[in-house]
C-alpha cells in the first residue's frame, strides 16, 4: 500500500496538467510502484497466492494502459517506459 505522500509525489512527477490524477501516465506509474512493492513481498512470502493473483491483475492492467498509449502517441509511450525503466 502506498503512503499518501508517496502517491502524491508520483502523481506530481507524471501528471500532464495540474490536478491530473487519471491520465494513463499517472496510472502506469502508480501501478508500477505497486507491482514493485508486491514483487518484493512475494520474494519473502512465496506461498501467498492471493497476492500473486493481484499482482498478475495489476500487470495486465498496466499492459493494457501501455498498449493504449502506444496506439495514441508513440513518443509518450517511449517517454513513459524510459522514465519508469520498464523495457531493457
Amino acid at each position: 500500500m502506498l503512503a499518501k505522500q508517496e502517491k502524491e509525489k508520483i502523481i506530481s512527477d507524471f501528471e500532464t496538467h495540474a490536478g491530473d490524477t487519471g491520465s494513463p501516465e499517472v496510472q502506469i506509474a502508480i501501478l508500477t510502484r505497486r507491482i514493485n512493492d508486491l514483487t518484493e513481498h512475494l520474494k519473502i512470502h512465496r506461498k501467498d497466492h492471493a497476492s500473486r493473483r493481484g499482482l498478475l491483475q495489476m500487470v495486465g492492467t498496466r499492459t493494457a494502459l501501455l498498449k493504449y498509449i502506444s496506439k495514441k502517441d508513440v513518443s509518450r509511450y517511449q517517454e513513459v517506459i524510459s522514465r519508469l525503466g520498464l523495457r531493457k
